[in-house]
């Protein structure tokens, strides 16, 4: 079932679909891997979802995941950009929560810990330290602001990204603490809206399944 487009524009947020990893549940950075079958679909379903919404701009990650999201959900020209790729995880890069916590010795906890309180590790993240949170919050609060131009014009906008960088997005979209973003569960292919209300940028939708 389509979602009905608001009466005010909105950025329009869609996480892309399953891979190995997100099943896992192994943090997938700038590892560049592929949809399952499962994910396919997902996006597909997705499409379907935001069929009745037109888009004055459609933006995606660089990453192969997101943007085979936007081509199978209807988007195939979606314009790339780099502010919408995954917070580098360096040392965290496939790695699961809890094979972090017994190398650390105590529950880990992404938005509080961060990525390189793991030492670079050429297995994980090609010994790339990983970007802290702030660094991953910069590059939201860039692809916001020009996303919030597009709106202010009247367009809604569309951008097809990552489980952790979507919930930093949203806590640049409020001007709130980016470790607020550990208490927003997302997951693939869902959807979220983002919008105004009494003048003031909402959470307008959070978390929708692609079946929605």
């Amino acid at each position: 079932m389509p979602l009905v487009p608001s009466k005010d524009p909105q950025l329009v947020l869609l996480r892309h679909g399953e891979t190995e990893w997100s099943v896992s549940g192994q943090h997938t950075g700038r590892t560049d891997i592929p949809l399952t079958s499962a994910g396919d679909e997902q996006a597909r379903t997705a499409g379907r979802a935001l069929a009745g919404i037109t888009f004055a701009a459609v933006y995606t990650s660089p990453l192969e995941r997101a943007r085979r999201t936007a081509v199978l959900s209807g988007y195939p020209d979606a314009v790339v950009d780099p502010d919408l790729a995954e917070w580098d995880y360096g040392p965290v890069d496939g790695r699961s929560s809890a094979d972090a916590s017994a190398l650390l010795g105590h529950e880990f906890q992404i938005f509080d810990d961060g990525v390189r309180v793991l030492p670079p590790d050429p297995g994980h993240g090609d010994g790339r330290p990983g970007e802290l949170l702030e660094e991953v919050a910069a590059r939201a609060r860039r692809f916001t602001e020009r996303a919030d131009a597009t709106l202010r014009d009247g367009g809604n906008v569309l951008a097809v990204a990552h489980g952790h960088l979507l919930r930093v997005l949203a806590t640049a979209w409020l001007g709130i603490d980016a470790r607020f973003g550990s208490r927003l569960e997302l997951g693939t292919a869902a959807i979220c809206q983002l919008g105004y209300g009494h003048d003031l940028r909402t959470i307008e939708g959070w978390n929708l399944p692609p079946h929605v």
